[in-house]
């Protein structure tokens, strides 16, 4: 059995630097972060944006399905239980009578290369659901031959049928929610499935011709052992999945009630959480597997790890991802867009979503309009996140800044430096091993936005 590992500087330095580093950050999806959106952003401003887009330039879209067959008690996602296949067949109706108002308001059929389904559990949707989707994209936006269309998917639900289904759509990468294989595990979060479920899933798309398979793993849930982890990531190997997302788990029981139905007693402590993020991430090194940024890790020959060693690699809501878009299109419940011009985001509410889809509006509710210095800065942030490590020098070039525009920053890190979480080599600074669970403090120090607060976030460690 592989043994848990320590920071290199050992456990009593890696407390100091917990005293003094750790506190709660967003995870950076966007700059500014989805908690600065405001109603000052609404649908004329949305539909004034979407005007203005280049009718050549190739967007992505996202496509929130907010339904599940169970509530996983750690999800912190817009979702709801439904076992009524006519619910969700309305939802579809609602989605393509948003795609009508947006055909409407967009300045022609615009080129798509990337399109994600999220959740929820999208593979929910009948094979009828999905032919009015994709019938209904089709028709609106000129999807590119060759394009990416990755869903996600719990595999206790995902049938052969539905499999064939999507391959004939266009499918052609399913993310898979496997979080823990030890059944006590799942008890404690109420996501009982078992490995014979997982290999059905995987089975059943390589036949169906889906051969781009990614697995979503926790750590940091109750009752999680090193020992226990290790076990569900030695059988995940055996299925040879493209890719792995290693996310710790976020205990943010005032944004998400239903986590209070976790025991807070069961949950690891800090360092049994890093005990856990480092053994899992030696097990998946050690198998072959690049390790990404924060929490991702992918087979070489895969095109994550290919953006990665190239620097092409890019961050959005989805997280890592090889999509260098500058417009995604946000579809659905909750649903987030980036344009040039800013952020928006749809009605959280399913009703609110479809009051303002039945009064011919498009159902935004809330978004931020971005100026050049939150571009310059989501572009330092972005770049810390996918390469740990940024030269300031040439993003302040990049934007037309000198370094004296970062002078409180840079001071900053001079702290960070000092204490070994940072190495720099002139204006290039790059996040060390010992700093690497940090990463989130090291982006924000750039951020403008963080509130002293900051409660609204998960802890950084």
């Amino acid at each position: 059995m592989l043994a848990a590992s320590t920071p290199p500087r050992g456990r009593a330095q890696f407390h100091r630097y917990l005293a003094k580093y750790d506190g709660r950050a967003p995870r950076y999806t966007s700059y500014p972060p989805a908690t600065e959106f405001t109603p000052e952003v609404g649908p004329e401003t949305y539909r004034q944006w979407l005007a203005e887009l280049d009718p050549g330039e190739a967007i992505s879209l996202y496509l929130h399905i907010p339904f599940c067959k169970r509530l996983c008690w750690y999800c912190g996602c817009n979702t709801k239980v439904v076992n009524n296949q006519a619910l969700i067949s309305r939802y579809v109706e609602s989605l393509r009578e948003e795609m009508v108002l947006l055909d409407d308001a967009l300045p022609g059929r615009l080129p798509v290369k990337f399109i994600h389904f999220g959740g929820g559990t999208p593979n929910l949707l009948s094979r009828d659901d999905l032919t009015t989707l994709f019938g209904a994209i089709r028709h609106v936006f000129a999807v590119a031959p060759g394009a990416e269309i990755s869903v996600e998917a719990d595999p206790s639900v995902l049938t052969p049928q539905w499999s064939t289904a999507a391959a004939h759509h266009g499918v052609s990468r399913v993310s898979l929610g496997v979080q823990d294989l030890n059944p006590a595990v799942q008890s404690a979060v109420n996501r009982l499935e078992t490995f014979e479920q997982l290999k059905a899933a995987v089975d059943s798309l390589r036949a169906a011709g889906i051969a781009a398979i990614n697995f979503d793993l926790m750590y940091g849930l109750p009752k999680q052992t090193v020992a226990g982890l290790i076990h569900t990531i030695d059988r995940a190997l055996t299925l040879a999945p493209n890719r792995i997302a290693l996310f710790g788990y976020a205990h943010v029981p005032w944004a998400a009630p239903h986590q209070r139905l976790i025991q807070a007693t069961d949950l690891p402590d800090t360092d049994g959480r890093m005990d856990l993020a480092d053994a899992a991430a030696e097990r998946l090194m050690a198998a072959g597997y690049v390790r990404i940024g924060m929490d991702h890790f992918a087979l070489q020959e895969d095109p994550l790890a290919k953006a990665a060693h190239s620097r092409a690699l890019r961050r959005n809501f989805q997280g890592y991802t090889t999509d260098p878009c500058p417009t995604l299109i946000g579809l659905g419940v909750s649903s987030i867009g980036r344009l040039p011009q800013g952020y928006v985001q749809n009605a959280s509410s399913e009703i609110a979503w479809r009051t303002a889809l039945d009064q011919g509006r498009l159902p935004i509710h809330r978004g931020i309009a971005i100026d050049a210095e939150d571009r310059f800065r989501g572009d330092i942030i972005e770049t810390l996140l996918c390469h740990l490590g940024v030269d300031l020098e040439a993003v302040c070039g990049r934007h037309d800044r000198t370094l004296d525009h970062l002078i409180p920053e840079r001071v900053a890190l001079a702290d960070l430096v000092h204490d070994g979480l940072l190495a720099r080599r002139g204006e290039t600074y790059h996040v060390t091993e010992d700093g690497r669970p940090f990463l989130r403090t090291v982006c924000a120090v750039f951020d403008t936005y963080r509130p002293e607060s900051a409660q609204q976030y998960s802890r950084i460690v």
